[in-house]
């Protein structure tokens, strides 16, 4: 009996064991892009995604992270402490718009990623890093450098890379909020498809 008892309690626990090991946690680390802003949490392009994993990668538990207004830095001083609590297996990075919208300098917008990537690669997380674009009243100069620096960080890093994840969206006022910035609920849907090929891609590897 006693031998039976043993039997079941290890067979038990190698059962719990696979169960917790098999989960896998994606972080979206964001700003308001990413947070459904002015909408109903699950007109947003992450709870769009959650309910399409749901079914295709039951096992994949989604944290979303993002905060309107967020900047790299505010990012950047949340960020350790969320790989620390969750241990993502991937990391969206969607972050960036707003430094560039306050005028910061883009080197240090360009710190910030970098280390956010390398905090996450340290724990074996695999990235990928969302682009955008800001209006080209800013300066020709610098809305280019701005776009180009998520592509220069993803090929320094071999993160997986989107450019623009409000393409086909951004022109279109029949997809956006008043504001111009934001997209609206059925923009979040053309947000998704934007980002979904390459996530996919990304969940198999």
């Amino acid at each position: 009996m006693i031998y039976k008892s043993r039997y079941w309690l290890s067979a038990i626990l190698i059962i719990l064991t696979s169960s917790f090991t098999s989960a896998a946690n994606l972080l979206v680390m964001g700003d308001s892009l990413s947070a459904a802003y002015n909408l109903r949490q699950q007109d947003g392009w992450v709870s769009l995604l959650e309910n399409k994993l749901s079914s295709s990668h039951p096992q994949t538990t989604i944290i979303n992270a993002s905060i309107s207004g967020e900047t790299t830095q505010g990012g950047l001083s949340r960020f350790p402490a969320l790989l620390d609590q969750y241990k993502p297996r991937w990391v969206i990075l969607e972050l960036g718009a707003n430094d560039a919208l306050r005028g910061y300098p883009l080197q240090q917008t360009i710190s910030n990623l970098e280390t956010m990537v390398e905090q996450a690669q340290q724990i074996d997380a695999k990235v990928l890093l969302v682009g955008n674009q800001i209006p080209q009243n800013y300066g020709k100069r610098y809305t280019q450098m701005f776009f180009n620096l998520y592509k220069d960080i993803a090929q320094k890093y071999q993160t997986d890379y989107i450019p623009f994840m409000l393409e086909n969206v951004a022109l279109n006022k029949d997809l956006m909020l008043g504001d111009g910035l934001h997209p609206n609920a059925q923009g979040q849907i053309i947000v998704l498809e934007n980002i979904e090929p390459t996530l996919y891609e990304m969940l198999q590897k």
